[in-house]
């Protein structure tokens, strides 16, 4: 990038901060010490500045310097390059009712590109992309959030209005009086099982999804479905954890079942969505009654 782009890039930039602030021209030159002109070719990229004069716009912008260069270099918000392989779907693997593989796709992708237009704004704004303002288990809880919010949008399965368990139901589809239900974990733990705070019987969905270093995107890796025993069923697929102490922060965590190694097979036995790059379950372990189905992906070709 040669001089004149410098200049115009950065000038561009320091036009966006002052429109932001709602600040005319004479006004940020007059927090600065400079003329409005001169200010006025610095943001048409005539003139040339010094790193005295851009410290001075910076804390009149009450904007870091080091971020003002960022964002004055970040790539302009995108969202391409951001939707799933179609070839990892296993179109095999048995769903909820009334869901199907063209709901999931579009779930994961409005997810995806979700994420990926936050971080985008983050950075073009000189900031940190988003994993590194929320972490671990709510970050995870975030991308939970918005993929519920995505499912909601793009298949039968709708929130559920008591705000309790299952997060999603299917009202069209009902069973013993009852809608169908979908209770939906997202997690960065590749081939994790289930973690409730209920272990409830039902239908469960676990999103495994990579963060990508640079932009801090989120992509969906491994999706799993299964239908799982409850903690009081004679054979449940969860046991249950208890609540724990956080040793670096103290904090306690609420009561948690984690599944059996039989439910967390259940659940691998139904993975719906694999990318096989980013994912090895050759050595992952199993635990079932009888024989291995036909649409796992330990069921020999």
């Amino acid at each position: 990038m040669g001089e004149m782009d410098t200049k115009v890039t950065i000038g561009r930039f320091l036009r966006k901060l002052r429109e932001q602030k709602q600040l005319t021209q004479e006004q940020l030159a007059n927090k600065t010490g400079i003329t409005y002109q001169h200010l006025s070719g610095m943001e048409n990229g005539r003139e040339n500045f010094t790193i005295d004069i851009l410290e001075s716009l910076a804390r009149a912008l009450a904007y870091p310097l080091p971020q003002l260069i960022a964002g004055a270099f970040a790539p302009e918000p995108t969202t391409t390059g951001i939707t799933v392989n179609r070839d990892y779907f296993r179109p095999q693997v048995p769903l909820p009712p009334g869901m199907n593989i063209s709901h999931l796709e579009a779930a994961m992708n409005a997810t995806q590109s979700i994420v990926a237009q936050i971080n985008a704004n983050l950075l073009v704004s000189g900031a940190k992309p988003l994993p590194e303002y929320i972490q671990g288990n709510n970050f995870s809880g975030l991308v939970s959030n918005v993929f519920c919010d995505a499912i909601h949008d793009h298949s039968p399965y709708k929130h559920n209005s008591h705000q309790a368990y299952p997060d999603l139901i299917n009202p069209t589809v009902k069973k013993g009086g009852k809608p169908a239900g979908l209770e939906v974990k997202s997690t960065i733990q590749i081939g994790k099982g289930g973690e409730s705070h209920n272990g409830h019987s039902g239908w469960h969905l676990i999103a495994c999804f990579k963060i990508e270093p640079q932009t801090g995107n989120v992509r969906f890796i491994h999706l799993m479905f299964a239908v799982l025993n409850g903690h009081n069923h004679s054979e449940p697929d969860w046991t249950y954890v208890g609540s724990k102490v956080n040793e670096d922060t103290g904090s306690r965590r609420t009561e948690t079942y984690n599944t059996t190694l039989a439910g967390t097979t259940k659940l691998r036995d139904g993975s719906v969505f694999l990318d096989s790059t980013a994912v090895n379950f050759k050595r992952w372990r199993q635990r079932r009654k009888g024989a291995v189905p036909a649409y796992s992906i330990f069921a020999k070709p």
